[in-house]
């Protein structure tokens, strides 16, 4: 069981580039109990990739998610507003 929600969404555009791309990341418990870091990424308004990384412990799936989330910032991903979000 989770000890508390871990949901990202962000963006990252750049028109003279044609970039829009988004990232997401969720931390969730199986039906094993085990936690699962789920991350999608890809381009704003198309489904792109997922991939699932499973932990047997809630803080080795935080530690990932903080350390993905520093990556992106760093590489020019912010949140967005809820109205612009893309529905994938």
């Amino acid at each position: 069981m989770l000890t508390q929600p871990y949901h990202l969404y962000i963006e990252r555009t750049n028109a003279a580039k044609n970039m829009a791309r988004y990232y997401a990341l969720e931390i969730s418990t199986t039906l094993f109990g085990d936690t699962c870091l789920t991350r999608r990424w890809g381009r704003i308004g198309f489904s792109g990739q997922t991939m699932a990384h499973h932990f047997e412990h809630e803080r080795d799936a935080v530690r990932l998610f903080l350390a993905l989330t520093r990556q992106k910032r760093a590489k020019g991903y912010r949140p967005c507003p809820l109205q612009s979000r893309a529905l994938t």
